[in-house]
């Protein structure tokens, strides 16, 4: 939990990940830093006074007692113009855990308190220097799967949706103003703001907040990478087509029935799009609690699933567990894919009594790897069908963002209708009032303490 009593404090914590590395950076902030820093550091340099701002001095971290702990590049960046608004210091050291450990431990010495997660960027928002949307993209650009989410999380990250946000509450606002000028001034002369003119307005705000939120299923592949499950009978070829999807053996490939008891998930890159795949336990009537267990896990991946690959067997005619598990799917989001075309007696019209489910059909050859590019393609189509590529500007809200978006629009629309109904403009500056602070939330003009917390607590120390 970040506590605001505590903001005055000076903090640090490891800005890069955890593990060796060929350098690490360890980064302080606050009023204490700079103290800090050249209590521990001693220049290479004979010349050195002090720390230039924006520069690189090199030198040597020494502990408590004078000796070497590594040799480093330290940069002073005072605030109002750094990161977090507020002085900083960025050690980089050689990367070892060990060493990290050993000069951040040095560094706490010093009545420097451990940074809470988030708490830099947390910072950073707290004084002015980016916007709530801003600090959540900084958490969407670290996780980003791919290259597109990177570059959605970027364009928030420039402001583009808080300023989005603010023309919008700037046009509500002047509603609010119009409102309170006809109900201050209702036997003056005026001329005040009309029914029409309002409900055209709100309209006009809610359609654009319709636009934010359709963006957010348009981009949510992208953003959040997609769940592909590999479901059938055992023995279909499930493990198989897995270790054929990844390019090496995840997945264990046997004769007997039964292999896979659980389900394994792996990530593939499809050309720019992150792809969970879920190899699950092969379908078939069990005793075996644990292997039973496995099968209800399987089931709930596929109603969770973006896309279903149903494997069978295509040298044998369906069998009565694939054809009801196909009875189950939604075709939108299923592909029949026909294994093993590369045996004797493998014919598609095997299949031909899955006509009626309407699933489209692929066939390959796990084990051989035949056309499996092709079906690469298809998974990545399929995924993508109706959505292409992020516009270069596209703003996609996340889904806190969107759940706020869709309170404000709902807002607008019941002002809509008070208003076509004659309700008094007093009762609908309420309406308007609660649209405006509810757009607040996601720029964090306004923002519970709570609401801040789950955000920055989802962040990694050191960010």
């Amino acid at each position: 939990m970040l506590d605001p009593r505590l903001a005055n404090d000076t903090i640090a914590a490891i800005a890069t990940p955890p593990g060796d590395g060929g350098v690490g950076i360890i980064r302080i902030s606050g009023s204490q830093c700079r103290s800090v820093a050249n209590a521990l550091f001693r220049a290479a340099n004979q010349r050195f006074t002090d720390f230039i701002p924006y520069h690189l001095h090199y030198g040597h971290l020494l502990d408590a007692n004078g000796n070497e702990l590594d040799d480093v590049l330290c940069a002073f960046m005072p605030g109002p113009n750094s990161y977090t608004g507020e002085d900083i210091v960025e050690i980089n050291c050689h990367g070892g855990r060990a060493v990290l450990s050993a000069v951040l431990d040095e560094i706490l010495h010093k009545g420097v308190r451990l940074a809470e997660r988030g708490e830099f960027t947390y910072r950073a928002f707290m004084n002015g220097r980016m916007d709530l949307s801003q600090a959540e993209a900084v958490a969407e650009m670290i996780h980003a799967p791919t290259k597109a989410a990177m570059h959605l999380a970027q364009v928030k990250l420039s402001g583009l949706l808080g300023q989005k946000i603010t023309d919008l509450r700037a046009r509500l606002e002047y509603l609010r103003a119009q409102l309170c000028i006809a109900v201050d001034f209702p036997d003056d002369e005026i001329e005040c703001l009309s029914p029409e003119e309002l409900i055209e307005t709100s309209a006009s705000v809610r359609t654009e907040i319709d636009e934010l939120l359709s963006a957010v299923d348009r981009t949510k592949a992208w953003r959040e990478g997609a769940l592909v499950v590999l479901a059938g009978r055992v023995n279909a070829g499930k493990s198989s087509l897995m270790n054929a999807l990844l390019g090496r053996n995840r997945a264990i490939v046997t004769d007997q029935p039964g292999t896979t008891r659980d389900y394994l998930e792996e990530s593939i890159n499809l050309n720019g799009l992150n792809i969970r795949l879920a190899d699950t336990a092969g379908i078939r009537q069990t005793d075996d609690a644990i292997e039973a267990a496995g099968l209800e896990k399987g089931r709930e991946l596929m109603d969770q699933a973006d896309l279903v690959l149903l494997l069978a067997d295509g040298t044998a005619p369906l069998t009565d567990e694939t054809m009801s598990t196909a009875a189950t799917l939604d075709p939108q989001k299923t592909v029949l894919v026909l294994n093993k075309s590369d045996l004797d007696g493998f014919d598609t019209s095997n299949a031909a009594q899955m006509a009626a489910h309407d699933l489209e059909m692929l066939a390959i050859s796990a084990k051989k790897g035949t056309d499996i590019d092709t079906l690469c393609a298809r998974i990545r189509d399929r995924i993508l069908q109706g959505a292409g590529q992020p516009d270069p500007d596209e703003l996609a809200p996340n889904a806190r963002q969107a759940a706020v978006l869709g309170e404000a629009a709902l807002e607008l629309s019941e002002l809509e209708q008070d208003t076509a109904a004659g309700i008094p403009y007093d009762l609908l500056s309420v309406r308007l009032e609660t649209a405006c602070n509810t757009l607040s939330g996601i720029t964090g003009e306004i923002a519970s303490n709570d609401v801040l917390n789950s955000i920055f607590d989802a962040f990694c120390i050191g960010k």
